[in-house]
């Protein structure tokens, strides 16, 4: 049997860091703790490709998975010591995860594919910065298409999250002329969130937008709409609480949370959210909102709906596709729309909360047993392939 390797560098960095875990990096923790009994460590470091020693291996996965004040000593102890001694341990042919998309825009991790003659199996999560750059940083439409020649010139064998991303993965193959590697389509699980607490975190009534603020996210039409509401109905408007780490190039929606006043006492923003906090905010609002421009799966909408809270979504194909006809979808750009839905929502009488409620007793979120279930059925033709 070939050994796996996984690249670890992007969870390490954020968590020496000490930045807050992002949706990508989640699903990379699962990986981890899928694969932690019979994976070793892949880091990059110093100019280097680090393959970690097996119990050096569990030693940082079992850090990853459980941060505590001792990580950061932790890491660079493990790290240090591969890095001395076994840097250049041969390596050929193992099979490679790469999660994150991390590094693959870099010429020089192609030639270490390809020098030690990896078999890699490549985490596909959106083609955004391709199909949307003009809500991505500026040279993020470049960058990505070379992570993406990379996935698609060296790798065995992708994993996609949605069917809309391998469509438009598909999209991508067809204009360029390159070649489609055997593709799963594997959805992601919500997160292991803790059980939310039974006390209100806020008596007024409230919605909850979740995700890194950035433009796609489309903050900047609540925000607005929120302006509109504190104006008119002053105390007795619903709150929103914004839930994630500011990103770039939202200087629009900083300026608003900072100086706008009617927004003050009626918008919290928590970018600094833990796990159990996360949970009982879910737990007890209105509902979910979710007016993003563009996504590659969804995952708040997921873990909301796991939690039972409503979602009022945009309406797009790969909300459709994780959702089906439980959330109520909305034109992102059609803010009338979004404010007499949400204040319907904030009703507590509201109908039409009462039945979204209804429909998503019938909902069953994805599993992370089925999510392996079908990257391990990937992995069984890359082995079959392999020994023809």
């Amino acid at each position: 049997m070939r050994g796996i390797l996984l690249d670890i560098t992007r969870l390490l960095d954020r968590g020496l860091q000490e930045r807050l875990p992002t949706g990508v990096d989640r699903v990379i923790l699962e990986y981890v703790r899928h694969f932690r009994d019979q994976a070793r460590a892949l880091v990059r470091f110093g100019g280097r490709k680090i393959v970690v020693g097996r119990e050096d291996s569990r030693r940082l996965f079992d850090a990853l998975l459980n941060t505590d004040t001792r990580f950061n000593s932790t890491v660079r102890w493990l790290v240090g010591r591969s890095y001395v001694f076994r840097w250049a341990e041969a390596i050929h042919e193992y099979r490679l995860f790469n999660i994150g998309h991390s590094g693959l825009d870099r010429p020089d991790y192609r030639t270490f594919l390809q020098r030690n003659r990896l078999q890699p199996i490549f985490f596909l999560h959106d083609l955004i910065p391709i199909t949307h750059p003009e809500y991505c940083r500026d040279g993020e439409a470049g960058k990505h298409t070379r992570r993406l020649e990379t996935m698609l010139d060296l790798g065995r064998g992708l994993i996609v999250n949605s069917e809309y991303t391998r469509n438009s993965l598909e999209e991508f193959t067809a204009r360029t002329g390159r070649r489609l590697p055997s593709v799963v389509v594997a959805p992601l699980a919500p997160g292991r969130l803790p059980l939310p607490g039974r006390d209100r975190p806020l008596a007024a009534s409230y919605f909850v937008v979740l995700g890194t603020v950035e433009p796609r996210k489309n903050h900047l039409l609540l925000l607005h709409l929120w302006r509109q509401l504190a104006l008119e109905y002053g105390e007795a408007a619903p709150r929103l609480v914004i839930i994630g780490q500011r990103g770039w190039e939202c200087e629009q929606v900083v300026d608003m949370l900072e100086r706008c006043a009617p927004l003050s006492g009626h918008v919290m923003e928590l970018s600094s959210c833990g796990d159990q906090e996360l949970s009982t905010w879910l737990r007890h609002a209105c509902a979910l909102l979710f007016p993003s421009f563009a996504e590659g799966f969804g995952m708040p909408l997921v873990e909301a709906m796991a939690l039972k809270l409503p979602v009022i979504a945009s309406d797009l194909p790969v909300l459709h596709e994780s959702g089906g006809n439980i959330p109520e979808y909305l034109d992102p750009l059609d803010g009338r729309a979004w404010r007499d839905t949400i204040l319907e929502y904030a009703r507590p009488d509201s109908a039409k909360r009462q039945a979204q409620c209804l429909r998503l007793e019938g909902f069953t979120a994805p599993t992370w047993e089925g999510h392996f279930s079908k990257v391990e059925e990937q992995l069984g033709k890359i082995t079959c392939v392999g020994k023809l």
